[in-house]
C-alpha cells in the first residue's frame, strides 16, 4: 500500500483560510481569524499579506479586515465553465425554469455539503434565490436528499457529521428520521425540502444518475401558497423529463468520446 503523502503545512493553511472566508463571507480582522484558525499570528499575518498581493484576499481600506478576493471568483468561474455536467444541463435547465415558472438549480455532493452550480431564476417576483456557489448542508436540501438517497443506510451513515445543522424549525436533526425520509425518496424517485432549508418554500429535487453513486442533481423551489397537490405532480414531472434530458445528453456525449 502506498504511503500517504505528507501535507505542506503553509499550503494546508492557505487552503483552509480560503475556505474559511469563502465560508464566512464579509469582513475578518487578524484578531477574529487567528482566533476562529488558531493559527501563530505572525505567520497568519504573512500568510495574509501574500494572499492580498496575489489577489486571493482583499482588505478593507484600513487595511486592516479581510474578505476573500477577486481571483477567488475567476478560478470558480472557471471551474463552472469548464464543468462538463453544467454544460450538458443548460438546456434542460432553460426547459424546466420555464415549464415550471419557479427557480431550478443544479448542485453537487461535495463531503456532507450540496454546493449549487448552476441557478434559473423564477419569472415571478417573489422567489426564492441560491446564488452559483452557495454551499447547504446536503440533509437540509431536496438536492442533496436526492443524492445520498443513491447511496445505502450504511453509506450514509458514515458520511453523516456528529449533528446535524438545523436551518429552520422544519430541518431533520435526528439521523433516524433522515434515514426514513431518504427511505421515501427511493420509493418515490425524488426528494422534497419541507421548508428544512428556507421557512415558506417547498423544494423538490432528482438525482441524476449520470455517476454511481449520484453526485449531482437538479431542483425546483416552489413558494408555499403556489404549491397545491396538482403542482406538486407537474413539478416533479418536469423534473424527472429534464432528468433524462440531461441523462441523454451525457450518455451521446460518452459514445461520442
Amino acid at each position: 500500500m502506498a504511503e500517504p503523502v505528507p501535507h505542506v503545512k503553509s499550503a494546508l493553511r492557505t487552503v483552509e483560510l480560503l475556505d474559511f472566508l469563502a465560508q464566512y463571507p464579509g469582513l475578518h480582522s487578524l484578531t477574529d481569524l487567528q482566533g476562529k484558525l488558531g493559527y501563530p499570528k505572525s505567520s497568519l499575518h504573512a500568510l495574509l499579506r501574500t494572499l492580498v498581493d496575489l489577489g486571493w484576499i482583499e482588505t478593507d481600506v484600513t487595511g486592516t479586515l479581510y474578505r476573500i478576493g477577486m481571483r477567488a471568483l475567476l478560478v470558480g468561474a472557471t471551474y463552472i465553465d469548464g464543468d462538463p455536467v453544467v454544460q450538458i444541463a443548460r438546456d434542460a435547465l432553460d426547459w424546466l425554469a420555464e415549464a415550471t415558472g419557479e427557480t431550478v438549480h443544479l448542485a453537487r455532493l461535495d463531503h456532507f455539503d450540496v454546493v449549487y452550480l448552476a441557478t434559473r431564476a423564477s419569472r415571478h417576483y417573489l422567489r426564492p434565490f441560491s446564488r452559483v456557489g452557495r454551499r447547504l448542508p446536503a440533509s437540509t436540501t431536496s438536492l442533496g436528499k436526492a443524492i445520498l438517497a443513491g447511496r445505502d443506510d450504511e453509506e450514509v451513515r458514515a458520511m453523516l457529521p456528529p449533528e446535524l445543522p438545523a436551518l429552520t424549525r422544519h430541518t431533520i436533526t435526528d439521523p433516524v428520521r433522515l434515514l426514513a425520509d431518504l427511505g421515501e425518496v427511493r420509493e418515490h424517485g425524488y426528494a422534497v425540502d419541507r421548508e428544512e432549508n428556507t421557512e415558506g418554500v417547498r423544494c423538490f429535487g432528482v438525482a441524476l444518475r449520470i455517476t454511481d453513486p449520484p453526485r449531482d442533481a437538479i431542483s425546483c423551489s416552489v413558494p408555499i401558497p403556489r404549491l397545491t397537490d396538482e403542482r406538486e405532480q407537474e413539478i416533479t414531472a418536469c423534473l424527472f423529463e429534464a432528468r433524462d434530458r440531461i441523462e441523454r445528453l451525457a450518455v451521446r456525449q460518452r459514445r461520442a468520446l
